[in-house]
């Protein structure tokens, strides 16, 4: 193989998708796809390649310093794409430990097993950190979150991202260990878990259950196609500068009460109900903690330097992701119902 790449958060959202992609791209590298299988990872994203000659699949925390280091000694890894993380906001809140062990430890854990595999010669060698936007903090109406926009995180979890963020830089300067790092912004699209706001809403729509709106709706998201993201990652992990941070966003900005009512007219055609009636499920709901009010990313030097852009609209992308829950009925099941935790054990005779 040309190439041994770990990919940590292999069999989540956004992880499922940059796996498949560099599985399908590289077929003369080896992709190990590292993920612990807690409840956002599902190995069923991955049954279209899980069968590849270039593919591997190691069950694994990143929190389990000895393991991640004899899962490093055993491939002699090339490359790193860290996305394995504690990702959703209103649990971090619940239990903002958990996110410190995995987003902080973990990311540490990961650092140290590549130092110390690449002490001797780190030649074509990169730890690439996937982190987020919401790192910077919140914006007023106007501006747009830059490489060089100050950190000013509001909640445990993205106080997580941003301490692991800084680990990364400070090893690359410390122990020159090489390095990139891309924030990107709220993504959207095959796969999701329904936890976050597309597929919750598309699946509560189906069901006629209520749709939960914090506060007054009026918080304002940029929005990525997550095949998108993928295109990019793959982007920056063979064509970044060592050292630099790239912001990766869908020059896409809506409010959230503005995504939702698109997104019931979007559903009331494809289910045949009248126009209007989706959105009577709508309910405003009591605010959560330190809620950020708008994000919005400046991706333009990603662009310039490389030459990425979305390849679709919101509008293009939002009918691809509700025509991919239409079609796979039998997977958002599984996930809802927490059947897809078997998949594991029945695939891999654990």
């Amino acid at each position: 193989m040309k190439k041994t790449l770990l990919i940590t958060g292999g069999a989540g959202f956004i992880g499922s998708h940059v796996v498949r992609l560099f599985v399908n791209k590289y077929p003369d590298y080896k992709i190990v796809n590292l993920d612990a299988l807690t409840y956002a990872g599902n190995l069923e994203n991955l049954k279209d390649i899980e069968n590849a000659p270039n593919y591997v699949f190691e069950k694994a925390d990143i929190t389990d310093g000895p393991h991640i280091n004899s899962i490093f000694e055993k491939y002699n890894f090339d490359g790193v794409i860290h996305l394995a993380a504690e990702s959703h906001v209103d649990r971090s809140i619940e239990d903002p430990n958990a996110f410190i062990q995995t987003n902080v430890m973990g990311t540490a854990n990961l650092l140290n097993a590549a130092r110390a595999l690449w002490k001797n010669n780190m030649d074509g060698k990169r730890f690439y950190h996937v982190s987020t936007d919401e790192v910077y903090g919140s914006l007023g109406e106007e501006g747009f979150f830059l490489e060089t926009t100050p950190y000013d995180p509001q909640s445990p979890y993205s106080a997580s991202k941003a301490a692991s963020d800084h680990l990364v830089r400070a090893y690359g300067n410390t122990y020159h260990l090489p390095f990139v790092i891309t924030n990107c912004s709220n993504n959207y699209g095959p796969n999701h878990f329904p936890e976050k706001l597309v597929p919750l809403f598309i699946n509560n729509i189906k069901n006629n259950k209520p749709l939960p709106v914090y506060g007054d709706g009026k918080y304002t998201r940029d929005w990525l196609y997550v095949k998108d993201h993928a295109r990019a990652i793959d982007m920056v992990f063979h064509d970044g500068r060592n050292g630099e941070t790239y912001n990766i966003g869908g020059f896409n900005e809506w409010q959230n009460i503005e995504l939702v009512k698109l997104l019931c007219k979007e559903m009331d055609v494809r289910l045949g109900r009248e126009l209007g009636t989706s959105e009577q499920l709508i309910a405003y709901i009591k605010d959560r903690p330190g809620h950020d009010r708008r994000y919005a990313i400046d991706a333009n030097k990603l662009n310039k330097e490389l030459g990425w852009y979305p390849s679709v609209t919101f509008e293009e992308g939002l009918r691809l992701t509700i025509d991919w829950y239409m079609a796979n009925e039998d997977w958002l099941n599984h996930v809802t119902s927490g059947d897809y935790k078997k998949y594991y054990e029945k695939q891999y005779k654990m």
